[in-house]
């Protein structure tokens, strides 16, 4: 009997049934997402970057000493520690992907390793008195970290808290190299009243570009405040001129960048130029320090 005539009687004899024809003889189990070391390890925030190191490299130029290199580090560590411990409690409450949830919990440890060696490092080198900068923003932190457990760490809350928070570092470093609690607050001010505003102007930035509605009074308007409260501290001297100069620069752009005779740019040029920025605010501030000016 041939191979054709074999296989004609088996199935003759040994009929398939309707449910073996119509069913998948085994559970088609979904795909689990890929997983991206870089998506759970960094910020998906770009801009987060200019907020993190802006007050620190301007802090280490200015009042640079071991106690302020491990404040850095605990600064630096805090900041690259919220990324993987969000995506791990989002993870947990919802996603459930064993993979991604263990591959958050290794960054979770060992960016909070980073944290923990600067505290460490920051209590014995200078003691507590320079972190409590850091304990007057706790709370907005604390909403920071809350938004962020609620996919919701893109609203504007958020992100203005952040930003005051993460830029207290300049204060702590100020404090640990010697400065004075006027003096290092003054910092601080200089660098809150240049992210508030220039987050401000660039979530309005993008909205425009988008071609959706946005306002120009508020992000304007903030700029107006910020100038008008370094000129007060330069004016009482705890900021040097230069930073002055620098308000000016950036209550420009923001005229300019939401006026209808703009140049049009990408979301992502719009961040470069931001760096831009922030790197001449940061060198106005060291410059003008050191010069007197």
């Amino acid at each position: 009997m041939s191979y054709k005539q074999n296989a004609a009687t088996a199935i003759s004899q040994n009929p398939p049934s309707t449910y073996s024809l119509n069913m998948p003889s085994q559970t088609v189990k979904k795909a689990a997402p890929k997983v991206r070391i870089g998506q759970i390890a960094m910020p998906t925030e770009h801009g987060g970057w200019g907020l993190l190191f802006e007050p620190i490299v301007a802090g280490l130029a200015i009042a640079f000493s071991v106690g302020g290199l491990w404040i850095a580090v605990m600064t630096i560590g805090a900041f690259l520690t919220r990324q993987p411990l969000k995506i791990l409690v989002i993870d947990r409450l919802g996603m459930r992907v064993n993979e991604r949830a263990r591959m958050a919990l290794l960054f979770v440890g060992g960016f909070g390793a980073i944290f923990s060696l600067g505290l460490a490092g920051t209590f014995l080198a200078v003691g507590y008195r320079p972190l409590l900068p850091f304990a007057f923003v706790l709370p907005l932190a604390l909403i920071q970290i809350y938004y962020d457990f609620s996919r919701q760490s893109r609203h504007l809350l958020p992100e203005l808290g952040g930003a005051v928070a993460i830029s207290g570092s300049i204060a702590a470093i100020a404090l640990a190299g010697g400065f004075s609690w006027a003096a290092a607050f003054g910092l601080w001010g200089i660098f809150v009243a240049r992210l508030i505003p220039s987050i401000l102007y660039v979530r309005e930035r993008l909205l425009l570009e988008k071609g959706k509605n946005f306002t120009r009074l508020v992000p304007i308007a903030s700029h107006v405040a910020a100038l008008l409260i370094v000129a007060l501290l330069a004016y009482s001297g705890v900021s040097p001129i230069l930073a002055v100069f620098a308000m000016l620069l950036l209550l420009y752009r923001a005229v300019e960048g939401l006026s209808a005779g703009r140049t049009k740019m990408k979301a992502m040029k719009i961040g470069v130029w931001e760096v831009i920025y922030g790197t001449v605010t940061v060198l106005a501030v060291v410059i003008g320090y050191y010069t007197g000016f």
